[in-house]
């Protein structure tokens, strides 16, 4: 079954990755048809300027050997007769106001390039719907510790969601609660294979969600950061979003995701953060090193006087059919970029 979903899954993704080679070549193509045009147009107009030139320049000779012819003759009165014929000088242009411009490239290449950007830009999105959907097989039971929950967190009975309180609960202070930040742990533990939950995130301001190693500290000062044994990303101040890489890296996204979907793959060494209803990547921690068992990881932080009152909450998935999913779309990339 392994090496079944091993193989299907290097086929789609060459698939996609020659779809997506294939529609830079198609573009390259047509930059490179664009260029060649531009400068057949330009060669065409200095032909049809060295053709006018030789024709002038044949008018000219013409009228030189019939002025010698005529300079040398004898009989006066024919010179007089033709006088006036010879003093009409043929049409010449002002060959000094002429130009060729060699044809420039640069605003046909930023348009080409910024085309190819849009065009990958869609085709990427399709990716990562596919790539949702390949997660989302992967979807786990997920429900709360209260064992671990901070005594301010409030959970709901049935484990799927929980909230910053306005009291501190009197509780036991047992090894595994957390107590300096408002944290809780899943009941469910993964050492190996793959698993996927979503979180919804909606009416927040501020927020930390992503998985931590079962030996995390639940008493003192936690940094965010793999070394510490935290894999997340967060929200802070309604608009900053960061994963939890030693200082912190800024995420720049569009819009603000309303769920969050988790995919962790435990040997492949990578945690995988999803906008789920716009079908986005929003970080990936790879090459990691798991040696523990990994719990999902939520921080719905402080109410901040109401503005950050509204849960975390664990989410049902809907998985669609995945099946062809990646061959309707390396079908699609190739359609439109033809």
């Amino acid at each position: 079954m392994f090496d079944k979903n091993a193989e299907r899954e290097t086929t789609e993704g060459v698939q996609v990755f020659t779809a997506l080679m294939e529609t830079v070549q198609r573009n390259l193509n047509k930059l490179l048809d664009t260029i060649k045009e531009k400068q057949r147009k330009t060669e065409k107009q200095a032909e049809g300027f060295i053709k006018e030139l030789e024709q002038e320049i044949s008018e000219l000779e013409k009228s030189s050997t019939e002025v010698k012819q005529l300079s040398g003759s004898r009989d006066h009165l024919h010179l007089l007769q033709n006088f006036t014929s010879l003093n009409a000088a043929p049409y010449t242009k002002n060959w000094t106001e002429v130009r060729v411009h060699p044809p420039s490239y640069k605003g046909t290449v930023v348009r080409a390039v910024s085309q190819l950007e849009v065009t990958i830009s869609e085709q990427m999105k399709r990716l990562y719907k596919v790539e949702v959907k390949r997660v989302q097989q992967y979807e786990v039971d997920v429900t709360l510790d209260p064992d671990t929950a901070n005594p301010y967190l409030i959970l709901s009975n049935d484990g799927k969601q929980v909230k910053y309180g306005d009291a501190k609960k009197i509780l036991p202070d047992t090894p595994g609660r957390f107590t300096k930040y408002s944290i809780v742990l899943s009941k469910q533990s993964f050492s190996s294979g793959r698993f996927y939950y979503e979180v919804q995130v909606k009416g927040k301001i501020e927020w930390n969600l992503g998985v931590a190693r079962g030996s995390i500290d639940r008493k003192g000062e936690i940094a965010l950061c793999p070394q510490k044994g935290l894999w997340t990303i967060c929200l802070r101040n309604e608009n900053e979003f960061k994963a939890g890489v030693g200082p912190g890296v800024r995420l720049s996204l569009k819009s603000g995701p309303k769920k969050v979907g988790v995919f962790v793959d435990y040997e492949e060494g990578l945690v995988s953060f999803y906008d789920v209803d716009a079908a986005a990547l929003i970080y990936s921690f790879t090459g990691c090193s798991f040696t523990e068992k990994l719990y999902p990881y939520f921080c719905p932080f402080p109410n901040s006087g109401g503005k950050n009152s509204a849960p975390l909450i664990i989410s049902p998935i809907f998985i669609q059919h995945f099946g062809s999913a990646v061959n309707k779309h390396t079908n699609n990339m190739q359609r439109e970029s033809s």
